[in-house]
């Protein structure tokens, strides 16, 4: 429903753009990317963009990331020559995490608006116009970017995961947008207004940091009614994802272990409708807590009872079932997403050829995710993550 909305103010729409641009202060949060990084610095300097874009590369641990942090001061010429666009190469010597990496460049930020990104994501050279409309609207606090594969072609894993970032990011955020309950600004593409950031004190140590910051803000919403966060599929970044379905689930591990982590363990206290309003509380227990926590758990359980309760003809064919009916809805839905959404038609449409492995590919994430959820329950897995050095997380109160 949201999506159709959003389709159909699309067509409307009148093109129109005000004398509204802010400065841009970009956070480039680095730590391994090498060369790599200054495909990241050369898409943000290009912006069809008249205000002034402050680029800030921060080169976590760049004692030992001396080929990142050269590559991004090999950049300063060619960024220097352009107008309103500045580069601002911070090296943290010591590393000490995603999370002190973006708290570090705040320190260097000078824009009215923060965006927050990833090393190794590249952007549409309307990305910031995109992005910066919004905030001349008081109330929008936060804008979540649409991410898409960079490296779709690279393997079959990266097409699957292509598929499931147009569903999970493109389809569903706008929908969830439409509504305003958008579920999670994405840590490789997030822009806030300067005044939020300064409300909540930055980004908070330990793992999933872009779940908390959404959290965090999400806190403010049952009181101030008119304090928005919304999502732009227009805002177009494209990210590298891993290319092999071992790099895949070791991923999920972490992040739909990190799941569990933030519900049950740091913000179980958000499940409050006195503190995010009713419908992002409901939303929460829906799209949230349910969907992507409890379900995987519960198809694990059903999956496993088929398989003691019922002949093995029968299970085959419940399964065969279930997946011709998830395959048609999906088929249905990914035409009527690619019809009202994507600005790249031809290119999606080609991955209709995989869709039907995606259910497959579905079913094994859920068991995945529940392993995980499981993992994060009883092993505390949050503390074992590639996002902060041992030294931090040991020292985080969670």
């Amino acid at each position: 429903m949201g999506v159709l909305r959003y389709g159909l103010l699309r067509m409307n729409e009148v093109p129109w753009r005000s004398s509204y641009y802010p400065s841009v202060s970009c956070l480039i949060t680095c730590y391994s990317e090498g060369e790599a990084v200054q495909q990241t610095i050369r898409s943000l300097s290009r912006q069809l963009y008249p205000g002034r874009i402050q680029i800030v590369p921060i080169i976590d641990g760049a004692a030992a990331n001396k080929e990142t942090y050269s590559a991004a001061l090999s950049m300063k010429d060619e960024v220097d020559r352009l107008p309103n666009r500045v580069l601002k190469v911070v090296p943290k010597w010591q590393r000490g995490g995603r999370v002190s990496a973006l708290n570090t460049g705040m320190n260097f930020a000078d824009g009215e608006i923060i965006m927050a990104l990833d090393g190794d994501t590249s952007f549409d050279n309307d990305m910031v116009e995109r992005a910066t409309r919004h905030f001349e609207n008081p109330t929008v606090g936060c804008v979540a970017g649409c991410l898409r594969v960079r490296n779709v072609r690279a393997s079959l894993v990266t097409r699957l995961q292509a598929i499931e970032y147009f569903f999970s990011i493109q389809a569903a955020k706008t929908g969830l947008s439409a509504f305003g309950l958008v579920n999670n600004i994405s840590g490789a593409f997030g822009v806030f207004r300067r005044s939020v950031l300064e409300l909540i004190g930055g980004w908070d140590a330990g793992t999933a940091e872009d779940l908390d910051i959404t959290l965090r803000v999400k806190n403010y919403l049952g009181r101030y009614h008119c304090f928005r966060i919304v999502f732009d599929p227009e805002a177009m970044g494209f990210t590298h994802v891993p290319d092999t379905f071992r790099d895949f689930f070791k991923q999920r591990l972490r992040w739909d272990g990190d799941l569990s982590f933030m519900y049950f363990r740091k913000h179980w206290r958000t499940f409050s409708p006195r503190l995010v309003g009713w419908k992002n509380f409901i939303a929460l227990l829906w799209t949230g807590l349910l969907f992507q926590v409890v379900m995987p758990v519960v198809v694990v359980i059903y999956t496993a009872y088929l398989f003691i309760a019922y002949p093995l003809g029968v299970v085959a064919g419940t399964m065969a079932l279930v997946y011709l009916f998830y395959l048609a809805a999906m088929v249905i839905l990914f035409l009527v997403f690619v019809l009202l959404l994507s600005e790249r038609p031809r290119q999606d449409l080609l991955l209709v050829f995989w869709l039907p492995l995606v259910p497959i590919f579905a079913f094994a994430n859920r068991i995945h995710g529940a392993f995980s959820a499981l993992w994060e329950i009883f092993g505390l897995g949050h503390q074992d993550t590639n996002m902060a050095p041992w030294w931090v997380t040991k020292k985080s109160k969670f």
